[in-house]
């Protein structure tokens, strides 16, 4: 069974107009524990919203503002 049917993108939720890769708090609710961008199945965020939040996530990890692994 699918969990996600009804689960909503965050993004889009809250009309969010960038994905800031400064902002660590809202970045780190999608990592794993070991450190791995969790999958758009398990996060429930849309595909547009996936795309740009993984490229935040990937600027913020060269920037040292969260870690590679963990």
């Amino acid at each position: 069974m699918n969990k996600n049917i009804n689960r909503q993108c965050y993004f889009c939720q809250t009309s969010a107009s960038a994905i800031n890769y400064k902002d660590t708090d809202t970045l780190r609710r999608y990592l794993s524990s070991f450190g791995k961008i969790v999958p758009r199945k398990r996060s429930g965020v849309c595909a547009k919203h996936q795309r740009k939040l993984s490229q935040a996530i990937k600027r913020a990890r060269f920037m040292a503002l969260l870690p590679y692994t963990v």
